[in-house]
């Protein structure tokens, strides 16, 4: 404000310097005076944004967002802050892990000014104290695990470090949101142990795999031979059932057929005539019998008097009598 009233007396010292403006000097320096005051005296707050304002060096209000007035050259606005969730770098360093590994960290810090007053006068830059404070906090946090846990545990290290920092915050007027971890980066030596691990894990797993594929396969041929033995089994069991049911038919259906025709022979035996024919029929037979034994063999079988055939033929005429059970007449 003084900048802008040195101005105007500089501009009215030249419009006094000649005669013609002369007489406009003080109109001028009136009017640009309380020009100066409205401009000085008329702030205009943007939205989620808080300005500070002190009176007379004090504290006296926070201007909220819209048209405000203050007092020149009483009132003076001290700091201005953004309500906005913000976020920012957390700069990288290395931190010492339980088991003396170097481990380079950086994250990315999310935090809101919540007091507009205390993130005034709490701290002279609550910026810096919530960055340090980070940095303390993830090398302490870092310092209790082990090299593998720390690269684990990203999650368990954003909660302990913004646990830390928004119960610190209260007292300078800003709420921490969240932090993330960004980059947990290992040694050379280090990652080259690592990377020849994970190469033999992967060839481990490799060769497990394929061992697991063929013992697999040698289960499924085990198990398809099992099968193809027991279902030929079973069909060749199927196949002797079969047979064995097959030819019983058939011996029942022979041993039937043979009982009908003895059934038959019996009562054409029995019929008027029938003895006689059926002797007839066993002559026949008994003399083609002899016929087929002479042609058989080299030995010729005769009867032992040659000259009384038909007492040969009467001798097989007389087989069914004799066989026919006493009492039976013709």
């Amino acid at each position: 404000m003084l900048a802008r009233i040195i101005v105007v007396a500089i501009l009215t010292g030249i419009i006094s310097a000649f005669d013609m403006t002369r007489a406009w000097t003080i109109p001028f320096f009136v009017i640009a005076l309380a020009a100066v005051f409205v401009i000085e005296g008329v702030r205009v707050v943007p939205q989620q944004s808080a300005w500070i304002v002190e009176r007379l060096g004090r504290f006296h209000e926070v201007l909220q967002p819209g048209l405000n007035v203050i007092i020149p050259f009483v009132d003076r606005v001290a700091y201005k802050h953004s309500l906005k969730e913000v976020p920012a770098d957390v700069a990288e360093q290395v931190c010492i892990t339980r088991d003396n590994t170097q481990l380079a960290v950086d994250g990315l810090i999310y935090y809101q000014v919540t007091d507009p007053r205390l993130a005034s006068y709490g701290t002279s830059d609550y910026m810096t104290a919530i960055t340090q404070l980070a940095q303390t906090t993830l090398r302490s946090e870092v310092g209790k695990m082990e090299l593998d846990q720390s690269l684990q545990s990203r999650e368990e290290i954003n909660r302990s470090v913004v646990s830390v920092l928004d119960e610190a915050g209260r007292s300078w007027g800003v709420k921490v949101l969240r932090y993330e971890v960004k980059n947990l980066t290992p040694p050379e030596s280090i990652l080259r142990a690592m990377e020849k691990q994970i190469t033999a894990e992967r060839e481990k797993r490799a060769v497990i795999a394929k061992s697991e594929g063929d013992k697999q396969q040698e289960i499924n041929v085990a198990e398809g031979s099992m099968q193809a033995s027991i279902l030929k089994s079973e069909g060749e069991k199927t196949a002797q059932i079969n047979k064995a049911q097959g030819e019983a038919t058939a011996i029942r259906l022979v041993a039937e057929a043979t009982a009908h025709a003895v059934t038959a022979v019996a009562e054409a035996i029995g019929k008027e005539g029938g003895l006689q024919a059926a002797n007839l029929k066993v002559a026949e037979l008994y003399i083609d019998a002899f016929g087929n034994l002479a042609k058989a063999g080299n030995t010729l079988i005769v009867p032992s008097n040659l000259s009384d055939v038909a007492s040969l033929v009467s001798s097989a005429m007389t087989v069914l009598d004799r066989a026919r059970p006493a009492g039976v007449r013709s």
